[in-house]
């Protein structure tokens, strides 16, 4: 006598179940991924523009003739300077020399970068000489940097045709 077994290709579903739902779990870890490396590459973009405000701001500090001067303020950063100090400069032509290099580590370092720079000697007082200046007074003003990129290394819209977010960093400092 033989016995006829009632479970016909259940074992089938079973398994296209499993997979089924171990699909969507590899879905999920693939979504996680992807989320882990845009913020992963959103905070080396914050870190390079840390790292470009400070150097910026040590390059003004070096120069603090440029920066009584207003010989840094610009709106319209990145500048195509091509000035040379391998001789020597005049405190401005350093300061040219100073935003040429600067601005080609934001167009390198950081993806549609735009920046601005002021410095104000209100409440300075007074105007050092050139002796002074000599002595390397404190500014008595304040600058503010600010800079502007796009997360993500395309600019305009999204695939989905919303805007690419821009991210800002604003600090004012005393060079």
């Amino acid at each position: 006598m033989q016995v006829r077994s009632r479970q016909r290709g259940a074992s089938l579903i079973e398994v296209m179940v499993a997979v089924l739902i171990f699909s969507v779990g590899l879905i999920g870890v693939a979504g996680l991924l992807i989320m882990a490396t845009r913020s992963n590459h959103a905070a080396y973009l914050r870190t390079q523009v840390t790292f470009l405000a400070h150097s910026m701001a040590d390059r003004m500090r070096a120069n603090p003739m440029g920066v009584w001067s207003a010989s840094y303020n610009s709106d319209s950063y990145p500048i195509a300077s091509t000035q040379q100090c391998d001789t020597g400069c005049t405190p401005s032509q350093l300061a040219a020399h100073d935003q040429g290099m600067w601005s080609r580590q934001l167009s390198t370092f950081l993806p549609d970068a735009t920046a601005s720079i002021k410095c104000t000697n209100g409440g300075a007082g007074y105007a050092p000489s050139a002796d002074q200046m000599a002595m390397r007074p404190p500014y008595g003003g304040s600058c503010s940097m600010k800079i502007t990129w796009s997360e993500r290394a395309v600019s305009g819209k999204s695939a989905s045709g919303s805007e690419i977010p821009t991210q800002t960093f604003a600090w004012e400092f005393q060079p």
